[in-house]
């Protein structure tokens, strides 16, 4: 049992060992205290409350484990050094006391008894300094794209374009098939009488006359075809 306190406060001093002198540069070391806590001859049970005490003051607090205990008692200046520190167990007083030194570290048995103090509620403690930042974790992956929205009311029309420009003139168109023949024209008027021929031999006569005849023959036939079309 004593291997194991003495482990134990090895520990409590390698952490304070560990902590960055430039907390030290504002604090006082602390006094460290493990051992036993025995309450009416027995282990005390799991969670039962160690308390220390300064001056009528709770000045640090932790709970039994296995029948051990571990208490750190810190300060903001020496105002602690040398004074008398008492100790309590589920607020029955200790037979065992102690004087505060700075930097110190004991193994102390605590052995108490039911009825020998007056259970009453601690005096809050002092806040402790805050500790150093953590590190910054990994960013997170992307969350998934979230659905898409609904659509957006239609917008109100627009207002009315510009007149465009006049087109160019098309193309002429193929010409047209050729119409009917018009209606024959009425007769011309007699021309103007010919003059008088001369005096012809008599068979030449006989011989115009009978062109002339033809000739007027012809002429009546042509108007009477010209007609009937």
């Amino acid at each position: 049992m004593t291997k194991t306190r003495f482990l134990a406060l090895v520990t409590a001093l390698a952490l304070l060992i560990a902590i960055p002198t430039s907390v030290f540069a504002q604090r006082v070391p602390p006094h460290v205290f493990v051992g036993s806590a025995t309450l009416d001859g027995v282990a005390a049970a799991d969670g039962a409350a160690v308390t220390a005490w300064i001056d009528g003051e709770q000045v640090e607090a932790t709970t039994a484990s296995n029948g051990e205990y571990s208490l750190i008692i810190d300060q903001e200046d020496s105002s602690y050094a040398g004074k008398t520190i008492s100790f309590k167990i589920s607020g029955s007083d200790a037979a065992e006391t102690a004087s505060w030194m700075q930097g110190g570290g004991d193994i102390l048995d605590l052995n108490a008894a039911t009825g020998s103090g007056t259970v009453s509620a601690g005096s809050d403690g002092a806040t402790g300094p805050a500790g150093p930042a953590g590190m910054w974790g990994r960013a997170g992956a992307d969350g998934a794209d979230g659905a898409a929205g609904a659509a957006g009311a239609a917008g109100p029309p627009g207002p009315a374009g510009s007149d465009g420009n006049d087109g160019s003139d098309g193309a002429d168109g193929a010409r047209g098939a050729a119409g009917a023949a018009g209606a024959s024209g009425s007769n011309g008027s007699n021309g103007a009488p010919g003059a008088d021929g001369s005096d012809g031999g008599g068979g030449l006569g006989v011989i115009a006359l009978i062109v002339a005849i033809v000739a007027l023959l012809a002429a009546g036939g042509s108007y009477m075809m010209g007609r009937r079309a």
